[in-house]
């Protein structure tokens, strides 16, 4: 394998992705650039395309280059939280009167925020198991303009079959996001099975050390990133500076994180699954979980 190659490899993009050491230093982290504003060469005059922090910021942007490279994606914007992230994608694509298929199991969060918040200017929903792909398709409307994939679902493990939605969407011309929280990039691209967006609470798996919240956004669509970028600015929901370096840390180890994780995760599952005081454990690496197959 050469050099090249090796260098494209996900666990080499988590860790030098976004980022070249410092030609004046060598310094191989990227810095946290804790400055609101940024001098200019006369009006206009931007120096790297900077003038303040809410528009755009050195660390974040480093952080936004590399949450890109590991998803397999164009584009990256980052976001204070996850659900500052998935706010910014629901008012992204949807406009008053439109609809929005989701997980019949969704992340708490993000049901509330569909449900009580974007209802008021007339957005609606259907709630379907995803892993019921008739369901799927029967619950697309004329108005739908998005399938919300989340897949494995928080908490309850549920498994999407993300090509089959995005088969289905693509015939209605309906956009496909995937929440990629649970799973993260070490697991599944969702981008290269054909999904139009990648959510993620970095908050969890890529941030990883229960210290920093927030979220991101990826696509390869430049009209879709165009949008996230204003609605990104316009709303001001982004990470600090010492957020994006914190983020940036964690990402360096998911790739072995993840791996660490899943080996646990699949020996107290099949301990839990013979234990008599258990009913059921729900785990998708377990041949009795209903996702199984997809999942494998």
């Amino acid at each position: 394998m050469s050099e090249q190659r090796r260098w494209h490899g996900l666990a080499t993009k988590a860790i030098h992705a976004g980022y070249r050491p410092d030609p004046g230093t060598g310094a191989v982290n990227t810095p946290i650039y804790a400055s609101s504003t940024f001098a200019q060469d006369g009006v206009g005059g931007l120096r790297g395309g900077f003038e303040y922090a809410r528009t755009g910021n050195p660390t974040r942007q480093a952080l936004e280059a590399a949450l890109a490279a590991v998803e397999e994606a164009t584009y990256g914007r980052a976001f204070a939280s996850g659900m500052a992230a998935t706010d910014c994608a629901l008012r992204a694509v949807l406009r008053p009167g439109d609809h929005v298929v989701i997980p019949d199991d969704a992340y708490g969060g993000t049901f509330r925020l569909i449900d009580k918040v974007f209802s008021q200017w007339n957005v609606t929903h259907t709630p379907v198991p995803l892993s019921d792909l008739d369901a799927v398709r029967s619950a697309i409307t004329p108005r739908t303009r998005m399938i919300w994939v989340e897949t494995p679902t928080n908490p309850l493990l549920s498994v999407a079959d993300i090509a089959a939605i995005v088969q289905i969407a693509s015939s209605s011309g309906v956009k496909v996001l995937v929440d990629n929280t649970f799973a993260s990039p070490a697991l599944q691209q969702p981008l290269l099975l054909g999904a139009d967006i990648v959510l993620h609470s970095t908050t969890k798996y890529i941030g990883g050390h229960s210290d920093v919240v927030g979220g991101a956004l990826l696509t390869n669509d430049e009209e879709l990133d165009t949008a996230f970028a204003f609605l990104q600015n316009g709303a001001g929901a982004v990470p600090g500076p010492f957020d994006a370096y914190l983020t940036m840390r964690g990402l360096k180890t998911l790739v072995l994180r993840m791996r660490q994780h899943s080996e646990n995760a699949a020996l107290i599952a099949e301990f839990l699954d013979g234990h008599p005081a258990v009913d059921t454990v729900l785990y998708p690496g377990l041949d009795s979980h209903p996702n199984h197959d997809v999942a494998a």
